[in-house]
């Protein structure tokens, strides 16, 4: 949440002061479309559901509710008691990585997880019983899914669909039933357009927008080997899950949880530090210690089903009959591979380079949110089929005999010989071992190892308590109620001390504390005393990608975004974080925030900072972008312009007049609206300190209310030929799509609304007259 706040900054300022919404920002890596932050979508009716089912935005509680409810509605769907689908709603909301990504403020990604559930079971019933409640379902769900703008999380939800429908349609080949498996999904795909057409504004702008991001094909055809046409392989893949990593799903501290977690005084670290430093230093010391031993490059923790749910999910595919169990078992092996990564590099590499849309998203262990969903919906299922549907005793026994033992035994064995498997080592702690030495990273091996250990043996209480409770069921020694009521208790009781390892009290503070995240520094209250309205601050305390603390208060070079774009991503790896200056300065780099030991971070003015906008004196075409970035290794941006061949008729017919009295500067600055004056006696090549957004996709120039072209030049900045004369130039952000997808979005909700006004009368219609048949019998 802090770094939304630092990146919408001044969007919302602009909004408070204004009234007007604007669709781009300038307070973060030199600009980039504020629909990347801000969601935008004022036709989508749905809207209005999507604040009620998020409690009116009572953050963090709404991300809670919504997976609890989304889960429970999902399981009412697929015929389960409501009992039983609190006991599933808890186990789906509960998992660890639901609250980990609340703690880091991922939240269109938790909301976007609550709304996938319902979207499978709409599907999962216009397949079986009723084709137009369950479309309308799954219309809805889907809308206010894609609403929160978080694709990665549609796109896997809308994987786990295609799994189902390819076994619902081997299954209607099989039965002979083709043809109304073509009539539903004809359906389904009518309701998905709707939804699409919902949010069509965000959706279009996203996608056209994602071809010059993070997710873009590169222009540069350096390491060719690594690149697909979204994400670099090894960029997509730096987050991938270790192969025995897997098994978090059963035991939360198998890798040892967050790269910088806690430990308690009974510790062999505490023990170590207390009699070096003393009780009161060492207490706080072991709140942040190097746990996870792991190989991704940092994590905030394990993605945990709970042992619970992972010993029901094995019972499940014993006991549960039909697809629906191959469907599920299915998709959960199909996500545990894929969020392997470079560990199976031959699925992952086929999916990079040949499956669409895959290599636009980075994390690929964040696919194991697929199987968060199947495995406690298997689980749920089995539970179904024990104590409501009934199993008989004998067979019952039998299953329970050797899932318990391969489950249990897994975990008894680790609990018992956790040194037996592993060393508790990574490639990370080298520098640990050369900078606190030997006896403080075997401190931390033991510390590894023992909550490996005491995490095991509190996998296999829990999993022999849920025994014990079905036992004594099937043995009439309690009955189904409060076989219900103990299921949701120890379930509960498994994953709620999980989740507060890693989301608790530390981690909240008051509104007031909450609407006001930063505080400002010495260098930040001496850089707002500038009132010059448009420049840009280079801190140097923090890194380029990582921060948006900058942005909150200045228009920053740097910023906190998974998906800015790939042009400046570029220039940060080759210019802006090697210091060329030629290139900060080009960027209107008007002040430095440095760090000293004295007095903490201090503001530093740059005088070579190239102002708002100048005119050149000469350019340079080069041949593409390899060249045209290499080239910035040596030149003056002051006096000359790099230009791709690409854009090399725009200069046609132009020679250079050297006037010495021709000026330029910015008037007026709104993030979405720039108005420059200009006074040359001959026609100039004028380089403004803007990103580049060609004006097909909302940047537009003008000369005295004239639309004129404008083009790029050094590699991500906006060039114009400005008339002799004096002249008001202005810059404009206006995406055409933006009101046109306005008009998709609002006739799209006006359609999907009244289908689900025919589905209501449908079912209540049905639901009369089977009473009304039930009456005359």
């Amino acid at each position: 949440m802090v770094n939304y706040y630092g990146m919408s900054q001044e969007i919302r300022e602009f909004e408070e002061q204004t009234g007007e919404e604007t669709l781009w920002t300038n307070s973060m890596f030199g600009g980039m479309p504020a629909y990347l932050i801000y969601m935008i979508n004022h036709g989508n009716i749905f809207k209005h559901l999507h604040r009620v089912l998020n409690l009116n935005y009572a953050k963090p509680a709404n991300y809670v509710f919504l997976s609890l409810i989304g889960f429970f509605i999902a399981l009412i769907i697929f015929g389960v008691n409501p009992w039983l689908c609190i006991a599933g709603a808890i186990a789906y909301a509960f998992s660890t990585y639901f609250f980990i990504i609340i703690e880091v403020g991922h939240s269109t990604k938790a909301i976007a997880l609550g709304y996938m559930p319902p979207i499978i079971a709409g599907i999962y019933i216009a397949y079986n019983r009723k084709l137009l409640l369950g479309a309308v379902i799954t219309g809805i769900f889907l809308t206010l899914q894609i609403f929160v703008n978080h694709l990665q999380i549609t796109y896997y939800t809308l994987l786990l669909v295609l799994i189902y429908l390819i076994f619902r349609f081997i299954t209607s080949v099989q039965e002979k039933k083709l043809i109304e498996y073509i009539r539903t999904s004809c359906v389904l795909a009518f309701v998905a357009l709707l939804a699409v057409g919902c949010n069509f504004t965000s959706i279009y702008l996203t996608y056209d927008y994602g071809k010059d991001s993070m997710r873009g094909k590169s222009e540069l055809t350096f390491n060719e080997e690594v690149k697909t046409s979204g994400l670099d392989k090894d960029y997509a893949m730096a987050w991938s899950y270790d192969i025995d990593e897997t098994l978090t799903l059963l035991i939360p501290n198998f890798k040892g949880g967050a790269s910088g977690g806690p430990l308690g005084k009974n510790s062999a670290m505490y023990d170590l530090l207390s009699r070096n430093m003393g009780a009161a230093q060492a207490k706080d010391a072991i709140k942040q210690m190097p746990l996870y031993w792991g190989t991704q490059p940092f994590t905030e923790g394990p993605v945990y089903v709970g042992a619970i749910v992972f010993f029901l999910f094995i019972l499940g595919l014993f006991l549960v009959e039909g697809r629906v169990k191959w469907w599920l078992l299915t998709a959960t092996v199909f996500s545990i591979l894929l969020a392997w990564g470079h560990n199976f590099r031959f699925l992952s590499e086929l999916f990079l380079d040949y499956f669409p849309g895959y290599n636009k998203f980075r994390t690929v262990s964040m696919i194991l949110v697929i199987a968060e969903f199947t495995m406690p919906l298997l689980a749920i299922l089995a539970l179904k089929k024990i104590i409501e549907e009934g199993v008989s005793r004998e067979r019952f026994l039998s299953i329970l005999k050797w899932v318990f033992g391969i489950v249990g035994g897994i975990t008894l064995i680790f609990a018992l010989f956790p040194g037996m498997f592993f060393d508790f080592t990574s490639d990370k702690d080298a520098g640990y071992f050369e900078q606190y030495g030997e006896v403080f990273m075997n401190a931390i091996i033991r510390d590894r190892q023992s909550l490996f250990s005491n995490d095991a043996f509190r996998s296999l209480a829990f999993i022999i308590l849920i025994s014990g409770v079905l036992l004594a069921y099937l043995y009439k020694k309690i009955n189904k109620n409060l076989a219900y009521v103990l299921v949701v208790a120890l379930i509960l009781v498994d994953m709620w001390p999980v989740n507060k390892r890693y989301l608790n009290n530390d981690h909240f503070v008051s509104k007031r504390v909450e609407k006001t995240p930063f505080t400002p520094t010495q260098a930040d209250n001496m850089i707002l005393q500038d009132k010059d309205p448009d420049f840009r601050v280079f801190n140097l305390t923090a890194r380029l990608d990582q921060d948006s603390r900058t942005s909150y208060f200045h228009k920053s070079l740097g910023g906190y975004h998974g998906a800015k774009m790939k042009r400046y991503q570029e220039m940060i790896d080759f210019h802006i974080g090697k210091r060329n200056m030629s290139v900060i300065n080009m960027l209107n780099t008007k002040y430095f925030i440095i760090p000293t030991k004295e007095q903490g971070p201090v503001a530093q003015r740059n005088p070579g900072a190239l102002g708002n906008a100048w005119f050149v004196e000469e350019y340079r075409i080069v041949a593409n972008a390899d060249s045209e970035i290499t080239a910035m290794n040596d030149f003056k941006p002051g006096n000359e312009a790099i230009v791709d061949k690409r854009f090399e008729n725009h200069l046609k017919g132009f020679s250079f007049k050297k006037d010495t009295l021709a000026d330029i500067k910015l008037l007026d600055y709104k993030p979405n609206h720039l108005v420059y004056e200009s006074n040359t006696s001959s026609e100039q090549l004028a380089v403004f300190s803007e990103v580049y957004y060609n004006d097909n996709k909302g940047w537009k120039a003008y000369v005295d209310g004239k639309q004129m072209p404008h083009f790029r030049v050094n590699y991500i900045l906006r060039a114009m030929r400005v008339p002799a004369g004096k002249h008001k130039i202005e810059f404009r952000f206006e995406p055409k799509m933006y009101s046109v997808g306005n008009t998709i979005s609002l006739a799209s909700s006006v359609i999907l609304l009244l289908l689900l006004g025919c589905a209501v009368y449908m079912e209540v219609k049905k639901n009369k007259s089977s009473e009304e048949n039930t009456d005359s019998n």
